[in-house]
């Protein structure tokens, strides 16, 4: 189990059979975030946020889900659907549009949360280089907002003053920061390790690490519960289409030409949405206060085959590949150790290849949600991403 001190150190639907680690490790003593709990998922109508408030309160256990989310374009209210279309879940969630970096937004919400759990990021590396602003005021500024509501409820309930609206006695709120393998920077060989120092090479991976180094100081500063996760490269149902298996798989349903940055050889480990939230789920539950989890995959590829994988499960030909420019400070591998989120009794339950075909299969037949999405903003912005690199493009060399 991590020790307090590793915090900050270095500087649903569609979903295939048996996904998800178990809910509580074997041997393990009582969760410190028990059944029941009421939790504040900032960013909850996100992919991977959507995803952990559909499995929780799928699991009828008591659990109360307030979400707080500011809805930019990758906050979806449709992804929360099967939640508020399920009276018995319905009757345990509260939605409220707002920022995170608001404290008057933040502060009421927090005082009545046993734990908070912050999916909230602009996470989208392109977009990062395109305009880093948001980024940082959601990674840096939304965290901090956060980070300081825990720290006034905690010393409320060391002074025995923290209560519910029924006047019952609250302990200190655990705080849960969900952040990337991203921090770690581009990995040429091993596995990066929680303790390895943060080496972001993008302003979104930048932006990530400056939130864990809050969380760690605040851990420091003022003893607080709190915990880190860093997941790998995360996909299944409800993912925006910027991402690359969704932009792949729906670019490739409507026949448009597919960009594919570089030569495509940039290796990401992938980890199931599913598999994801339920090891955020573990570590918010079961995690050492002041611990760091890495959340891997276990599955690496280059993203040249990934795409492949997608035409193929779709029937479509390789010649729609277009060769781009790449991106400036583009990360060439990801790979983390997972030995501690496995001490907790967790590791990935779906097998990529079975994942990447019941996620292909959802795009197809969920074209209504998708195309719901990739609307006159959506336009706008794969032009300025895209335009002139697919007007430069080549035919992109076929996976061996």
């Amino acid at each position: 189990m991590t020790e307090p001190s590793d915090v900050g150190a270095g500087a649903g639907g569609g979903v295939p059979p048996g996904a998800g680690g178990p809910a509580v490790p074997p041997g393990a003593g009582g969760p410190a975030v028990p059944p029941g709990a009421h939790l504040l998922v900032c960013g909850g109508a996100g992919f991977i946020g959507s995803c952990y408030v559909r499995d929780v309160l799928g699991r009828r256990d008591g659990t109360r889900i307030t979400v707080l989310d500011k809805l930019t374009y990758a906050g979806n209210r449709a992804n929360l659907t099967p939640v508020e279309g399920d009276p018995e879940q319905a009757a345990r969630f509260a939605f409220v549009q707002g920022d995170i970096a608001d404290p008057a937004a933040v502060d009421p919400l927090v005082a009545a949360a046993d734990a908070v759990v912050d999916f909230a990021a602009e996470s989208h590396v392109d977009r990062s280089i395109l305009d880093p602003s948001a980024f940082l005021v959601t990674g840096v500024i939304g965290v901090r907002v956060l980070l300081e509501a825990v720290r006034r409820q905690t010393d409320l309930a060391r002074a025995g003053e923290r209560h519910d609206a029924d006047g019952r006695s609250m302990g200190a709120p655990r705080f849960l920061q969900v952040s990337t393998d991203e921090v770690y920077g581009s990995v040429e060989e091993g596995s990066s390790r929680e303790g390895d120092p943060l080496a972001p090479r993008s302003p979104y991976a930048a932006a990530k690490a400056a939130g864990d180094l809050l969380v760690g100081a605040y851990r420091a500063t003022h003893d607080l519960d709190v915990v880190i996760t860093r997941g790998a490269n995360t996909y299944g149902p409800y993912q925006h289409p910027e991402k690359l298996i969704p932009l792949v798989a729906t670019n490739a349903i409507d026949e448009e030409p597919i960009p594919l940055y570089g030569d495509g050889l940039q290796r990401r480990d992938w980890l199931h949405v599913a598999d994801h939230a339920a090891a955020i789920d573990l570590a918010l539950r079961h995690g050492a206060p002041g611990g760091v989890y890495n959340v891997p995959g276990g599955t690496e590829r280059a993203n040249r085959d990934v795409v492949a994988g997608i035409l193929a499960r779709l029937g479509r030909p390789w010649s729609l590949v277009r060769s781009v420019p790449d991106r400036p400070g583009h990360d060439r591998r990801y790979a983390m150790d997972g030995g501690r989120i496995a001490a907790l009794g967790w590791r990935p339950r779906v097998l990529f290849e079975a994942g990447l075909a019941a996620t292909v299969d959802w795009y197809r037949d969920n074209e209504a949600w998708w195309r719901a999405v990739r609307d006159s903003a959506w336009d706008a912005y794969y032009a300025r991403q895209y335009g002139d690199r697919l007007a430069a493009s080549t035919e992109a060399e076929r996976p061996a």
